[in-house]
């Protein structure tokens, strides 16, 4: 039951319109300004974590207002390209082919992370998971069955029916049905804080600024991938040819405001969730159709034609995520995944079409590469294939045998013509220096206390979970879970 409080989804400064439920009819500006007293929870940014943290507010009895940087058709940030979450379950259920304990959870992530997570935050958020399915669907998202194929998340991982912008339009829906107010080309450009405690926002639309009061202050802007000065900080001139796949206003503003204002950081600077995506794709907003997922099906080779690391070493969803930086650390950072015949349709396309050619040589001299070598890599490389019973659901026998870097599994001899060839670059989705929370998603100031009444969700503080490396679907684990916690503890809090 929704009794006194306020809250409000920012997506534009110009024009909100309070509905009379919510306190009265008043428009953003002079008038929120001066009669904002009673908004309890502002939450800056647009996507999964925000909506969810929106609805849970809301949900909690708070007056909540939201501020989406983006217009609304580009609404949403990363999570409009997104197409699944990993949850833990205990059973098998109408979308999922069998459990996945909160334990295997646990060890996966240690596994892709080499231990480098806050162990008893990710064990919170784990368990958290476990309910975050069902809530989902109270709150409109619907689910499809898994996809098969090079993926292999069918016990895992849940995949949005209509993928992310339908799971998007849904939290939206919902969030506005409540009464959730929402302003689009709204960027927050300076915060009021003081000895750990949000004042106020200023935000900017229109040309216009507007502080904005609330009691409290849930931070879901994303990472600053899209902010390619701030990457060079740490990569140099090579983050010149990073694409970005997601959003281009995921720019790093807030957490900028909020590491100037004694916010505590988290995570490793150069550390994010990069790909290797097909290098014809846009600099920007390329999404999720320019991944590839045919890297285990063959070889992978720099400028040189040499291979660099092992194309089987494990089950795709697990090493998809370290490509990015694999073909960042390599010459012009681009590289070409090879293929023949026998792979060609083994695993789901991409936007563009591979390159293709009849001849290993010919196929060299159309990605500029020197066909000499190129014949020399795929000439070792299949000497060393040790044939064995061909599967890419499971770690198989197909390997290399005294080859470096070696092929671990899924081996096999490129020689059947047409040859075909993708070449990448490396795609950033989300960037893993952020803040610092707490199990109840607060944000933890430099001199290590809680702040009294600011909140963080989302990729803005993965860091604390991944401290290196990726699996599939925990970005927005992290986001539905702790959007949750801190819309339903900004809440409480404005409640108190």
């Amino acid at each position: 039951m929704l009794v006194g409080f306020r809250c409000v989804v920012i997506a534009s400064v110009a024009a909100i319109i309070f509905p009379p439920a919510l306190g009265g009819t008043s428009v953003i500006g002079d008038d929120l300004v001066d009669n904002n007293d009673n908004l309890d929870v502002l939450i800056v940014g647009g996507g999964n974590a925000a909506l969810c943290a929106a609805i849970g507010a809301r949900r909690a009895g708070a007056r909540v207002l939201v501020l989406e940087a983006a217009p609304k058709f580009y609404r949403g940030g990363n999570t409009r390209h997104t197409r699944n979450m990993r949850c833990a379950h205990d059973a098998a259920t109408a979308i999922l082919t069998g459990p996945y304990t909160e334990a295997e959870f646990f060890d996966d992530l240690m596994r892709v992370t080499e231990g480098q997570t806050d162990e008893a935050l990710a064990r919170h958020m784990i368990r958290e998971s476990k309910q975050i399915l069902d809530w989902l669907v109270e709150q409109g998202v619907r689910w499809q069955p898994s996809l098969g194929g090079t993926l292999s998340l069918g016990r895992t991982n849940s995949f949005f029916l209509g993928g992310g912008r339908a799971m998007l339009n849904a939290l939206y829906e919902t969030a506005e049905k409540l009464g959730v107010e929402i302003a689009y080309d709204s960027e927050v450009v300076g915060l009021s804080i003081e000895d750990g405690t949000f004042l106020s926002a200023t935000v900017a639309s229109g040309g216009e600024h507007a502080e904005i009061r609330a009691r409290t202050l849930v931070a879901a802007a994303g990472g600053f991938e899209a902010n390619l000065e701030w990457m060079k900080q740490y990569w140099g001139e090579p983050a010149e040819n990073f694409l970005v796949r997601g959003t281009p206003y995921n720019r790093g503003s807030l957490l900028r405001l909020l590491l100037a204002n004694g916010v505590q950081e988290v995570g490793d600077p150069t550390q994010c969730h990069a790909v290797a995506i097909d290098a014809r794709a846009p600099k920007f907003d390329g999404g999720i159709i320019t991944r590839l997922d045919c890297v285990i099906f063959g070889i992978v080779v720099n400028k040189d034609a040499r291979r660099f690391y092992d194309e089987g070493e494990d089950i795709w969803p697990k090493r998809y995520a370290i490509w990015g930086r694999l073909v960042a650390g390599q010459r012009d950072q681009i590289a070409f995944i090879i293929f023949d015949a026998a792979s060609r349709h083994l695993f789901m396309p991409s936007l563009y079409p591979p390159i293709e050619a009849q001849s290993l040589s010919e196929l060299a001299t159309g990605l500029e590469l020197d066909p000499v070598a190129l014949e020399r890599t795929v000439r070792e490389f299949n000497e060393a294939v040790r044939p064995g019973v061909f599967d890419h659901t499971i770690l198989d026998d197909c390997r290399t045998e005294g080859l470096t870097p070696p092929k671990s599994h899924w081996a096999r001899r490129i020689e059947l013509a047409p040859f075909y060839a993708y070449p990448v670059r490396p795609g950033i989705t989300f960037t893993y220096l952020g803040t610092r929370v707490n199990k109840e998603a607060r944000l933890i100031m430099r001199d290590k206390r809680p702040s009294a009444n600011m909140f963080a969700a989302g990729e803005i503080m993965a860091g604390n979970v991944l401290g290196r490396g990726y699996a599939a679907g925990i970005g927005m684990t992290i986001g539905s879970v702790f959007g949750r916690i801190a819309g339903q503890e900004a809440a409480a809090y404005a409640r108190n």
